[in-house]
Formats: structure tokens, C-alpha cells, sequence
């Protein structure tokens, strides 16, 4: 029996035409976990640095100071996947690349590890006609369908209170391939996809970013809105539809609630953000250091604020102008199950609907009331310091030892309204303070005809804070703080107590004294609970750097060790060490060991005169070169200063970025002369832009 070859005819695989795009910012999802244990294992001081640092980042990548434009926000995360995330938008992929650098070079960074990431591009891809005809540049610039193609390629980021974020792919399985759909068959599954999201406009809006070549997944999809279940109801009537069900892969959700960058505090402890767990509706509007802001304990900017839902239809431009979102279902769609198939806007010069947000005030960079709370923001608020608070107070039944104990800072403000009515307007102020643990008590009495406010406080920076509330207290006219009795050294460690030197400070002098005789100069700077010991030495700076890296090592199994290094004058042959602890004995304990160190020597120019520390020198690495050349500039100034003899500025050796000024001067007075000048002043200003943290001040004579 014959064989016969049978050939059939294999019909070559069609290429299907890929839409075309329009990619605009690019978009970091990055989301973090906090380590908790560390948290609350790290010393007060170091939890406040680290807020401080991480709320002046996002305040300053919400300001978008990094970039010509683009967006960022911050969000707390439900579950167990993160803590929080931040979303950055940017022109470009360096912009990315330094947010997410410079957020490792914060102090709040040595808290988190990164839970996960996403990077992607905003895009604008069609499949209509009309989409077409913009790509192909047949569509005017200022018409309607270009401004809002526009508009989703560079969004902004809505102030709705609930975030959601995932990243998604289509399906490529032999029978349910995306790719493999004729160009029609894709574009009519999008237009009916679409339809359903026109269902929620006004409700939900989106940013859809392309990943390709970029993450792991081919788009980034991020929902916004005031109310979680619009959002559920959306992507559940999404499911069910062809799009879906047969052809979109999804990654992991992510579910986020916004919160201002001062509010970071709140968060970390745990407290609610807001404080009353609501948002502004349409109709109301919480301006900054108001009684809401200040009751909430978080700044007005992040918090509550005025939007209007913009409404959307098939003849509007969609909503891209106050939230920049873009609606699910509008123009400009992608190639992902959250595109219309059709423009919103047929019209190609039909009007926009723009949404409306109005920006909050901004967050006050001062001292919060108390470490670990919110930080609010109040106006500034000036009063009479006077030496007989005490008595003032007295005259009004409050008392030392009975209501708050010798060395606390008092505030005492008059109003000229009835003190009943008062007492509401000062009771809500009283419940806000009262979630910082600085706070000691808030009340309001009557004494001849007039109501008097008092408020007592810890410390006297946090008592200077809540001063910006009480001077918005109906009525005030006279306003008056100071210390309440004299408090032991030991408690005036953070110089919230009297100025007057007791005992147990003449005998923290007389160790200063006895060290300096060793050429060791001990000190607390101002501010600190941290004590300082520094000393000079002429060995060969590697072989000092040896030594100290050992004795470091022994001290670093002391839970009050806080730092020791090796410093360096580029300048000159001059070497310092310095050595950080928490206590002040554990310091003079120490000091014992430091003096081992080889070829001591003192003070450059020592003798009869002051010596001052400039510390907590942290510059961000950016500006280093720029530092150093003010520094240049200040000693020329210095030099012409009657009484000053020698500045110096000193690197650490393993971070260039850590360093020190070490200044010497004929007497105190001649000091304090600089530190007064407007010269200084003006210096310690323009450092809040380059520093990366507060220098402080160690007066070592």
C-alpha cells in the first residue's frame, strides 16, 4: 500500500497593532513596615529625632521642593502587608531615584525596611477614533480631549481620605490571551468595561500607570476616594464583566487612609488620624489653628479640607482639575480593564468639570507639646516672661506640690470673657493637651471680673507651643510665662526647669573642672539629654581611629552609650574624639577610659578662655560643599569679632556628613556676643535648608 505525506497548510500567526501611548510622570508606590520592637525600644531622644527628620521629608516632598513639579502624599496602611506607603509623582526617573535615596539618608529610615515597591508611568493610550486623532496630532492643544489627556498624564493627587493601590497584568493563557484579540474585539471589551466606571464618577477617581519593562506586573492601578465601598462596588461589577473574568491578572491590594506629615507622631503612637476618625465633607473647611486642628493635635494641611466631587458625564472633559484623577471609564483609555472604549468628551473642544481642593495651612516646624505626640500648628504667640509666675498662680489656688511641681513652665493669660463661658473654649484645648504627656494642667478662674487661663507644662518649649492655641482663646489681652519654682539639676536635664544653679549643678561644674585639668572637656548641649565629652590629641589620625573603634566597641555594651568617633580639621593637623552617653555618670565614667588614649593634648589656644561645641552637625550630602563654603565665610566673620581666637570645623572620619565646630574665645561674654548677633541668627536659618538635624551648643569652659 501506497504512503501519501500529508502537508497542511499552517497559517502564519498575525501580528496584532498594539495601541499607541503617551507616557507622562513617572510614579513610586513605595511602601514600608516599621520595626516596631526598635521603636519602642530607642530612647525618647532618638524617637523624636526620628520624627522630626521623617515629617521635615515629607513635608518637603509634599511641597515638591525637590522638583520643578510632580506630587507626593503619605499614607498609613491597613493589614499586615506595610505600615505606610508614599507616593511619589515626578518627571522624571531620577527624581524618583533621589525621593527614595533620600528617604534612606532620614533618621525615621533606620525604623522601617521596606515592605515592597512599584514603579510605573502614567499613560494615555487609545482605541477610538477620536483617541487616535489626538495621537496622530489632529486634535488642538486647548481643546478639551488634549487639556484632559493632559491632565491624566500629569495628575494630582486627590485629598480623599482612603487610598487603594494594585498592580495588574492581562492574561496570556492559549485560550484567554489579550494580546492575541484583534484590535476591534479589545477595543469594544474596553469601551463596555468603561461604562461601568462612568457609574462612579465623582465617587472614585484614578491614575493608571504603565509598568512594561519597568515592575513586575504591566500596569499600576490607584483608586481614590472618600468612601472604602465605592470602591469595593466598582471592582466587583468590574469582575463580572468579559475585561475581567477572563483576561486581567491581579497582584496584591494595598489599602491606605491619608495623613499629613505632621501627623507622623499620631501615627507612630498609635492615636487616631484625625483624632475624631472623619473627614471634611464638601461643605466644611478646617483652617489651620483652629479649634478642630488643634483639637484633632495634627496640622490643618494634611487633615480636613474643602472639596467639591466633580461630576462626570459623557459631554465633560472629565474631572481633571482639582483631584487630577481620572475617573474610571473616561477618555484617553488604556489597554487595562479600567479604560472606557470610547472618549468622555466627543466634543473634542467641550468644556472640562473641574473638581475643586482647597490646600490647607501648613504645618509649623516647631516643637511639638510633647515628644511622641502630634505636632500641631500654631500662629506664633509672643508674652511677658516674669520671674514670679509662682506667686501669679498662687494667687489663683494653684500650688507647687499640689498642682504641678517645682521647675515646671507656666503660662497665664488673661481674657476679658466671662470665665464660664470660657471654660468650654479652653476645655476642648485641655482635651487635646492632654495626649501629651508634657502636660500638666489647663484650667481657667475667675479673679476680679477677669478669667485667667493657666496652662503648665514640663517643658518650656512645649509650653511655647501650646501658647499658639491659647492666644487664639477669646478675649486675651495679657499674656504672661516663666519657670514655676527652682528644680533640681537632675530634673532640669532637658532645661525645662530654673536657670538657678543648685547644688548638684555646682557639682557637675567642679567634674567639668577636674576633667578639663585631664584636657578632656565635658559639657550637655543645650537642649540634649545627652552628655559630651571631647578631647585633642596629635596622634596619627588612623592610629587614633584604631583605639577608638575598640573602645568603642567595649562602650557599646552600655545602653546609655549613645556615639563615639573620630574627627578631623581638613584644614589643619587638628584631631578630636567625641563621646556621646545618656547619663552624666556614665560620661564621667568614660572619661576615665579616654584618657588612655594616646598623645592627649589640650585645647587648641586653651588657657583662660571659653570654648564652645557646635554639634549635631548632620549636613545632607547634597549641600556638604555648600556648607563648607559657608563655613568659610562665617570665619571671616568670626575673625573680625572682638575676643574670638580659633573656629575650626571638624569631619567625622567615617561620615563626612557628621561634623563639629569647635570655637574658642577670650571669655564667655564675647561668645555669647556671636551667639545674640543677627550674624548667627541669620546662619542658623539658612542651616534649616542643609542640615539634616538641629545643631545644638556645648559650652565647655
Amino acid at each position: 500500500m501506497g504512503r501519501f505525506l500529508r502537508i497542511e497548510a499552517v497559517a502564519p500567526a498575525m501580528k496584532r497593532e498594539p495601541p499607541q501611548t503617551e507616557e507622562g510622570w513617572y510614579v513610586l508606590h513605595d511602601l514600608r513596615r516599621v520595626d516596631w520592637d526598635a521603636w519602642r525600644s530607642a530612647p525618647e531622644r532618638d524617637r523624636d529625632r526620628a520624627l522630626t527628620d521623617g515629617i521635615d521629608y515629607l513635608e518637603y516632598y509634599e511641597a515638591v521642593e525637590d522638583s520643578s513639579e510632580g506630587q507626593s502624599a503619605v499614607y498609613t496602611v491597613l493589614g499586615d502587608k506595610a505600615d505606610i506607603m508614599l507616593v511619589h509623582l515626578r518627571p522624571t526617573l531620577s527624581d524618583l531615584d533621589a525621593a527614595e535615596r533620600q528617604f534612606e539618608q532620614t533618621e525615621f529610615a533606620r525604623y522601617t525596611e521596606r515592605a515592597t515597591s512599584y514603579v510605573s508611568v502614567t499613560e494615555a493610550s487609545g482605541y477610538t477614533e477620536k483617541a487616535r486623532e489626538y495621537f496622530e496630532g489632529e486634535v488642538d492643544d486647548d481643546s478639551g480631549l488634549a487639556q484632559y489627556i493632559q491632565a491624566r498624564l500629569h495628575p494630582e493627587i486627590p485629598d480623599d481620605e482612603f487610598v487603594c493601590f494594585y498592580p495588574m497584568s492581562k492574561r496570556r493563557d492559549p485560550d484567554q490571551n489579550w494580546y492575541d484579540l484583534p484590535f476591534a474585539e479589545r477595543a469594544e471589551h474596553i469601551k463596555r468595561h468603561g461604562n461601568i466606571g462612568r457609574e462612579y464618577g465623582g465617587k472614585v477617581s484614578q491614575m493608571i500607570a504603565g509598568s512594561i519593562a519597568l515592575d513586575d506586573h504591566e500596569w499600576g492601578i490607584t483608586l481614590w476616594g472618600d468612601d472604602v465601598t465605592h470602591m469595593k462596588d466598582l471592582l466587583t461589577q468590574m469582575r463580572f464583566d468579559p475585561s475581567t473574568s477572563k483576561f486581567a491578572e491581579f497582584g496584591s491590594f494595598y489599602l491606605g487612609r491619608r495623613f499629613a506629615p505632621a501627623d507622623l507622631p499620631a501615627v507612630l503612637n498609635g492615636q487616631r488620624v484625625p483624632a475624631d476618625g472623619t473627614r471634611a465633607d464638601a461643605e466644611r473647611s478646617v483652617p489651620a489653628g483652629s479649634e478642630s486642628a488643634a483639637g484633632d493635635g495634627h496640622a490643618a494641611n494634611g487633615g480636613e479640607s474643602h472639596h467639591a466631587e466633580t461630576e462626570t458625564s459623557e459631554q465633560t472633559g472629565g474631572d481633571a482639575g482639582g483631584h487630577g484623577g481620572v475617573h474610571p471609564g473616561s477618555s484617553a483609555e488604556g489597554d487595562h480593564p479600567h479604560d472606557s472604549g470610547e472618549t468622555a468628551n466627543d466634543d473634542a473642544d467641550g468644556e472640562d468639570t473641574d473638581g475643586e481642593a482647597a490646600d490647607g495651612a501648613d504645618a509649623d516646624d516647631g516643637d511639638h507639646p510633647a515628644g511622641g505626640g502630634g505636632r500641631p500648628s500654631p500662629g506664633d504667640v509672643s508674652y511677658d516672661e516674669v520671674d514670679d509666675l509662682h506667686q501669679r498662680v498662687g494667687t489663683l489656688g494653684l500650688y507647687e506640690g499640689d498642682d504641678y511641681d517645682a521647675g515646671d513652665y507656666g503660662l497665664l493669660f488673661y481674657s476679658s470673657e466671662d470665665a464660664e463661658d470660657l471654660a468650654d473654649e479652653v476645655g476642648d484645648l485641655r482635651e487635646s493637651f492632654d495626649h501629651y504627656d508634657r502636660h500638666v494642667a489647663t484650667t481657667v478662674r475667675a479673679q476680679s471680673g477677669q478669667a485667667a487661663v493657666v496652662s503648665i507644662w514640663t517643658a518650656k518649649e512645649a509650653a511655647e507651643t501650646a501658647a499658639g492655641f491659647l492666644g487664639d482663646v477669646s478675649g486675651v489681652s495679657e499674656k504672661y510665662g516663666g519657670h514655676l519654682g527652682e528644680a533640681d539639676a537632675e530634673d532640669d536635664a532637658d532645661g525645662s526647669g530654673s536657670d538657678t544653679a543648685t547644688e548638684s549643678e555646682a557639682a557637675s561644674e567642679e567634674i567639668r573642672e577636674q576633667l578639663a585639668e585631664m584636657d578632656i572637656y565635658a559639657g550637655q548641649p543645650h537642649g540634649e539629654d545627652v552628655f559630651a565629652l571631647v578631647l585633642y590629641s596629635e596622634a596619627d589620625p588612623d592610629d587614633l581611629s584604631t583605639e577608638v573603634a575598640d573602645l568603642r566597641e567595649s562602650f557599646d555594651h552600655y545602653d546609655t552609650h549613645v556615639k563615639t568617633a573620630v574627627y578631623e580639621d581638613q584644614g589643619s593637623e587638628t584631631t578630636a574624639v567625641v563621646s556621646l552617653w545618656e547619663t552624666q555618670s556614665a560620661a564621667d565614667t568614660a572619661s576615665g577610659f579616654l584618657t588612655d588614649l594616646p598623645e592627649i593634648v589640650g585645647r587648641p589656644d586653651d588657657g583662660d578662655g571659653f570654648g564652645t561645641m557646635g554639634m549635631f552637625y548632620t549636613v545632607k550630602p547634597d549641600h556638604r560643599e555648600e556648607f563648607v563654603e559657608t563655613f568659610g565665610e562665617v570665619g571671616e566673620l568670626l575673625a573680625e569679632m572682638d575676643g574670638h581666637r580659633e573656629t575650626a570645623l571638624l569631619a567625622n572620619r567615617e561620615d563626612e556628613n557628621d561634623m563639629f565646630i569647635a570655637s574658642q574665645w577670650d571669655a564667655r561674654e564675647d561668645a555669647m556676643a556671636f551667639f545674640r548677633s543677627d550674624e548667627f541668627a541669620e546662619t542658623v536659618q539658612w542651616g534649616r535648608t542643609v542640615l539634616a538635624d538641629k545643631p545644638r551648643h556645648v559650652f565647655l569652659a
